[in-house]
């Protein structure tokens, strides 16, 4: 009689470890398929999951708790699958290296500009030619006055400017700058950004259209606004 109820018991004790191993491999594929389906759906498919199920209190916080981590997981995942398409595609499309697009893309989303817009400027300021240096003295890859670089940065020297990455910082600051000021206007902040605002706002005040083609150049075929969504 003891060892059948030992018996009983051990099948108890085996039968409830089966159940909490189902449940633990129903919240893995649970937690695989949010990386399968939309979004959106995300969190009507946990709910209809767990209300399939009734956990204890305690149970159910740390299974929960698991499947946050594990969405947390996908999602930092998709991101940077996303970033990492975004810039090989970038490098293939403008054919510069993946560290020199790696840059522009980081850099531009740091100050709030649009990584296509901040590929458009370069490309046609610079090329993506880091020593580049303009007739009237602009510099590097967004071909910047040091002038202008001092507004935004008090110890800039025109030696640092050929550095890819304090060029781009500046750069794209300076067209955030241009683009709030002109109220969200990309194609007005593009042309002062391009010929400086004292020969715009000149133009504008004899009723002169500022425009030289410049605009039309960098956003051909583009239809964001300039900022990151």
């Amino acid at each position: 009689m003891h060892g059948r109820q030992q018996s009983y018991v051990y099948r108890g004790d085996r039968a409830r470890r089966n159940e909490r191993i189902k449940r633990l491999l129903l919240v893995a594929g649970l937690a695989v398929s949010v990386a399968l389906i939309p979004h959106e759906r995300t969190r009507s498919a946990e709910a209809s999951a767990f209300s399939s199920f009734s956990f204890g209190s305690h149970e159910s916080k740390d299974l929960r708790s698991q499947l946050d981590a594990a969405r947390g997981e996908l999602e930092l995942t998709r991101a940077r699958l996303d970033r990492a398409n975004a810039i090989l595609g970038y490098s293939a499309k403008y054919k510069v290296d993946a560290s020199l697009a790696g840059d522009v893309y980081d850099i531009a989303q740091a100050e709030g500009i649009d990584a296509d817009l901040g590929f458009r400027v370069v490309n046609v300021e610079s090329e993506f030619n880091p020593h580049a240096v303009s007739s009237v003295g602009a510099i590097g890859l967004t071909q910047l006055m040091p002038a202008t670089a001092r507004w935004f940065d008090h110890s800039i020297t025109k030696e640092k400017l050929y550095d890819p990455r304090t060029n781009l910082r500046l750069g794209f600051r300076y067209l955030r700058s241009l683009i709030d000021q002109y109220h969200g206007d990309l194609r007005l902040a593009l042309l002062v950004y391009n010929r400086g605002p004292q020969a715009v706002e000149t133009l504008r005040s004899l009723g002169v259209d500022p425009r030289n083609g410049y605009d039309e150049l960098v956003m051909k075929g583009y239809t964001g606004n300039g900022l990151v969504n």
